[in-house]
């Protein structure tokens, strides 16, 4: 005998209603729709935004600048840009607007991964409170059992004091 399995339909298709409390199934979507990796994407802002806050990057740009300068006022012939830069302009305007959002990114990604560790150091220290407590307690607990237990020198102590005493009480018995 041969069993079929049946692909049950969904809940609207059945005619019966979906419970609240059920979550909706999910939705696939579109091909079309553009898809990024959020992870990619910040691990690239955070490269972007170490790289842009060094002095090496500093230096490179300023010597970009000077040579622009240098090539757009005095080669008369390869004035791609003439004096008041409004192309160089441009591209800082653009480097600017791309770089701010880049950095805030970077620095968001940054403090929630601050938060995380700060939270985690946070559960770390209440164990240790927790752990160093209850340490103390027992060794309050230790203390009091041995509080009442006979330690050696006290029991030497005692030995050395019957001792006087049986040479007192024999002194006065060959008197």
């Amino acid at each position: 005998m041969i069993r079929r399995r049946l692909r049950r339909a969904p809940a609207d298709e059945r005619g019966e209603r979906r419970s609240l409390s059920a979550p909706r199934p999910a939705r696939r979507p579109a091909r079309l729709q553009p898809h990024y990796d959020p992870e990619a994407f910040g691990r690239f802002s955070e490269a972007i935004a170490r790289n842009i806050g060094t002095g090496r990057f500093l230096v490179i740009q300023s010597a970009v600048v000077v040579l622009w300068d240098i090539v757009n006022i005095t080669a008369a012939s390869l004035r791609w840009d003439p004096y008041p830069f409004i192309l160089l302009n441009l591209a800082f305007s653009t480097q600017a607007a791309y770089a701010a959002p880049l950095i805030l990114l970077a620095q968001n990604r940054q403090a929630e991964r601050d938060r995380i560790a700060m939270e985690d150091d946070r559960r770390r220290t209440a164990r240790s409170l927790a752990d160093t407590e209850y340490l103390a307690r027992e060794i309050a607990g230790v203390r009091l059992a041995l509080g009442d237990t006979v330690t050696r020198d006290y029991l030497r102590s005692e030995l050395n004091r019957l001792g006087e005493e049986l040479a007192r009480i024999r002194r006065l018995l060959e008197n």
